[in-house]
């Protein structure tokens, strides 16, 4: 049994892991890891994997299209300055026209986005707030290679409880 991780990076890859212990929390299962560098165990020879992943949404308020219109609007304005200033710096002509119009275009392209998308996504009164997601671990496991895992038990056994 080889514990990979899906992609290109071979940093992942731990040789038949053992488990050295199931913990509540990251800080928990970094102490390990911290007492057994402390203790010049090898530690890339250690992975710590969350496990029992759960998705935490967080409500940050109410969407309206009063403040939908302000980002959009304030989104495309930046937009447009950039635009305006990278026009600005390789024309010969008109840099001050480009400066005012590009931001004032940008302003009003992102107001009306912002407000399409807002109809599109509120249609029937749904999803009419903003949040944050996150995927998180409800238990982190502390694995070892499998040559390495009495030495890091031996280790652990002196490790002072707190």
């Amino acid at each position: 049994m080889k514990f990979q991780q899906p992609g290109p990076i071979s940093g992942f890859n731990l040789e038949y892991p053992m488990s050295l212990g199931v913990f509540d929390s990251y800080q928990q299962a970094q102490r390990i890891v911290d007492y057994l560098s402390d203790n010049d165990f090898e530690v890339r020879n250690l992975a710590i994997v969350g496990t029992d992943l759960k998705s935490v949404e967080r409500v940050t308020g109410r969407l309206t299209r009063g403040k939908v219109a302000i980002a959009g609007a304030s989104s495309g304005l930046w937009i447009g300055l950039f635009v305006g200033i990278a026009f600005s710096i390789f024309s010969t002509k008109g840099q001050i026209g480009f400066l005012i119009t590009t931001p004032l275009l940008g302003a009003v392209f992102g107001l009306i986005w912002s407000q399409l998308g807002f109809t599109a996504l509120t249609r029937g009164g749904t999803r009419d707030f903003a949040s944050v997601s996150q995927l998180v671990a409800t238990k982190y496991e502390v694995l070892v290679e499998h040559r390495f895992a009495e030495r890091a038990r031996e280790l652990l056994a002196r490790m002072p409880s707190t």
